[in-house]
C-alpha cells in the first residue's frame, strides 16, 4: 500500500517492511454472486434516517391518518409502570390504546427502536422527560415465571402474533436486543439483575438441552424443550451462545463461558443448514471472536456459508438474496431466497450487519467479502422506502405520504406474495405482510413496517460514505458489544477494478495501522490523509493515539496493552 499526502497533513513516516504477509482473503460463495458495484448505486444517510425516525415516531401528538404510532400501555404487566406501545405496522387493528387494553406491542419493535436510536447517539433514558429504556423492563416476563425478555409483556396477547412461547427465535432474540441496549445504559435500575437472570436461564437451558437444540422452542418457566407444529430451530444455540458470552464478558462468571462454548458446539454439530430467521450471523460472529479470544476452533467458514447461502432446510431457502430484477439490484438483502422468487426483509438486513461487520476485526480474512456484501446491502436497502423505490414497483405508492419518509415497506419480493393482488407489478415489488396478519381487517397500509424501520440505527452507527463513491467507511466497533478495549477501527473495501485513494481525517495525532497488511502505514497523522486501496481489496485501519508503543504477543499485536491485530500469523 502507498500513502499520498495532502498539504494539510503532518509529516508521516511510512513503514514499508513487515515481518508478516498480507492476510489472504477468503471468499463467501454467495457474496461472489453479488454485483461488484450495484447498479444505480446510492448510499443514503442512514444516521440521518435513524434520527428522523426517532423524532417522527416518538411524537405522541403526530398528526395524520394512522398517526401517532405510539401510545402508553398502563396495564403494568411484570413491572407496575407504564410502558410505551409502538405499532408493529402502520394501522394494525390489533394495536393502539383502544385495542386489547393497549397491551399488544412487540419487543422487536420497541427494543429495536431504542437500540437504533441509542446507536446514533440519542439518550433514550432521558428524552423529553421520558425514560423509554426503563419501560423495556415490562418485556421481562416475571409474571409467567420465564424470567427472560419476551416479545410481548403478557400471554393474554401472545396469540395475536409475534411468537411468545411457541416460536423459539422470537423468545431468544429480545434477549440479544436487551444485552445490546444494556451496554448503552449499564446503570439503569434493575438491568444488572435482569441480565443475570437471563444468563442463568440460558445457561440452565443449554445444560438441559445438552447439545440437542432440535426443538421448536424452550419453555423457560418449566425449563423444558418443546415441540409443536413449527419446525425445529437449532440455530437458537447461536442466540444462547451470544447472550452467554456477553454475560461472561460482563460478569466474569466462567459458567457463562462454558455455556457459550457448549451452545456453539451444539450449533456447529448440525449436519444440515439450521438457519431459521436471524440468529445464525451471531453464531458466525462468535466463531470468529471466540477463536481468537478463547482459542476455540469453531468452523467459521461453515457458519458463514449457512448464514449466506440460502440452503436452509427448516426455513426453506432462508439466507441472503442475489439478483438484479429489471435493473434494480436487490443483492445483499436478507430473507427467503425461494418465496415467490425471493423475498427480502428490511429488519433482517439491518440486523445482519450487527454481528457480521465486527466479525472482520477478529478475522480480517473476510474483509473483502463482508465489505462487498455491505456495499450491496446498504445500497439495496433504500428501495424498501417508498421515496426511493420507483412507483411502478410499489404496492401502495399512493399512500407514501403516510410513512412521513421514515417508515419502509416490510419487504421486497421478486413477485407479489399476495398471489391474487398486485400481480401485474413488475419485479421487484415493495410490499409487506401486514394485511395477511388480520385478513379482511388490517388496512393496506399495514404493509409499511414500523418494526423494521426502527432498526435503521444499526446501519446509521456503522455506515458512512467516503469521498469516493462506492467505498464505504464501516465502523467495526459500533456493534461489537462487550468487547475488550479497542482503538477506533474502520473497514474500507474498494470494489473497483482500479486503485482508488480515499481521504481520512484524524482529529488527533494518530498512528495508522492496517491489520490486513500487518503494518503501520503512517505515524503522527493529524488532519487529512490520503490512503490508497488496491483494486478489489480492503484495508482495516486502526487509529492509535500517537506515541503508543506496540509489541507482539503470540499471534497478536498490541499497543499499550490493547490488541490492534488478532491475526499476525
Amino acid at each position: 500500500m502507498k500513502m499520498k499526502f495532502l498539504p494539510l497533513t503532518c509529516l508521516l513516516f511510512l513503514f514499508t517492511t513487515t515481518a508478516f504477509t498480507q492476510v489472504k482473503q477468503v471468499d463467501i460463495p454467495r457474496v461472489n454472486q453479488m454485483a461488484d458495484i450495484p447498479q444505480a448505486l446510492q448510499i443514503i444517510d442512514w444516521r440521518k434516517m435513524a434520527l428522523k425516525f426517532d423524532k417522527t415516531v416518538y411524537d405522541f401528538n403526530a398528526k395524520g391518518k394512522y398517526w401517532p404510532l405510539v401510545w402508553m400501555d398502563s396495564t403494568g404487566k411484570n413491572f407496575k409502570q407504564p410502558v410505551l406501545g409502538m405499532y408493529t405496522a402502520i394501522g394494525d387493528v390489533r394495536q393502539g390504546a383502544a385495542h386489547n387494553k393497549g397491551m399488544f406491542h412487540e419487543a422487536l419493535t420497541n427494543m429495536g427502536a431504542v437500540l437504533g436510536a441509542s446507536l446514533v447517539g440519542i439518550d433514550k433514558s432521558n428524552q423529553n422527560g421520558m425514560n423509554y429504556v426503563a419501560m423495556l423492563k415490562n418485556y421481562y416476563n416475571i409474571d409467567t415465571g420465564w424470567d427472560i425478555m419476551m416479545n410481548n409483556t403478557a400471554p393474554e396477547v401472545a396469540l395475536l402474533g409475534g411468537g411468545y412461547g411457541r416460536d423459539w427465535w422470537y423468545d431468544v432474540y429480545p434477549n440479544l436486543l436487551f444485552y445490546a441496549i444494556y451496554t448503552k445504559y449499564p446503570a439503569q435500575k434493575d438491568f444488572d439483575k435482569i441480565a443475570r437472570s437471563i444468563a442463568e436461564k440460558f445457561f440452565k437451558a443449554d445444560s438441559i438441552l445438552n447439545g440437542n437444540y432440535n426443538y421448536s422452542y424452550f419453555d423457560y418457566g418449566k425449563m423444558k424443550p418443546m415441540t409443536n407444529t413449527i419446525c425445529a430451530q437449532p440455530d437458537a444455540a447461536a442466540g444462547h451462545a451470544y447472550v452467554l458470552y456477553a454475560a461472561y464478558k460482563k460478569f466474569g462468571d466462567p459458567r457463562y463461558l462454558k455455556g457459550a462454548i457448549s451452545a456453539m458446539k451444539a450449533l456447529e454439530s448440525q449436519k444440515i443448514n439450521p438457519t431459521y430467521e436471524l440468529l445464525m450471523p451471531f453464531g458466525a460472529y462468535l466463531a470468529a471472536r471466540m477463536n481468537v479470544e478463547q482459542h476455540t476452533n469453531f468452523d467459521l467458514a461453515k457458519m458463514l456459508d449457512w448464514t449466506f447461502a440460502g440452503t436452509a432446510v427448516c426455513r426453506e431457502g432462508w439466507g441472503f438474496l442475489i439478483g438484479n430484477w429489471n435493473g434494480i439490484d436487490i443483492s445483499g438483502t436478507v430473507g427467503s431466497t425461494v418465496d415467490h422468487g425471493g423475498y427480502g426483509f428490511l429488519m433482517n438486513t439491518f440486523d445482519a450487519a450487527w454481528p457480521l461487520v465486527p466479525l472482520v476485526r477478529y478475522q480480517p480474512a473476510y474483509a473483502n467479502a463482508i465489505g462487498k456484501w455491505m456495499l450491496n446491502a446498504v445500497s439495496a436497502s433504500r428501495y424498501f422506502y417508498p421515496q426511493y423505490m420507483p412507483k411502478e414497483h410499489q404496492t401502495l405508492p399512493e399512500f407514501a405520504e403516510v410513512t412521513k419518509g421514515v417508515i419502509a415497506y416490510e419487504g421486497i419480493a421478486k413477485t407479489s406474495t399476495f398471489d391474487t393482488l398486485y400481480t401485474k407489478l413488475p419485479s421487484p415489488v415493495a410490499q409487506g405482510d401486514g394485511p395477511k396478519w388480520v385478513p379482511g381487517q388490517n388496512p393496506n397500509v399495514s404493509q409499511f413496517s414500523v418494526y423494521g424501520s426502527g432498526h435503521a440505527g444499526i446501519f446509521g452507527s456503522i455506515v458512512k460514505e467516503t469521498n469516493v463513491k462506492g467505498i464505504l467507511e464501516l465502523d467495526v466497533l459500533a456493534t461489537d458489544f462487550y468487547r475488550n478495549n479497542a482503538y477506533p477501527t474502520h473497514l474500507y473495501y474498494n470494489p473497483y477494478t482500479s486503485t482508488k485513494s480515499i481521504t481520512l481525517i484524524c482529529a488527533e495525532k494518530s498512528d495508522l495501522y492496517d491489520s490486513i497488511n500487518h503494518k503501520f502505514i503512517a505515524k503522527g497523522v493529524k488532519g487529512k490523509t490520503s490512503v490508497t486501496i488496491n483494486a478489489k481489496s480492503s484495508v482495516l485501519i486502526v487509529s492509535i493515539p500517537a506515541s503508543k508503543k506496540s509489541s507482539a504477543k503470540g499471534n497478536q499485536l498490541l499497543a499499550s496493552g490493547i490488541v490492534i491485530d488478532y491475526q499476525l500469523k
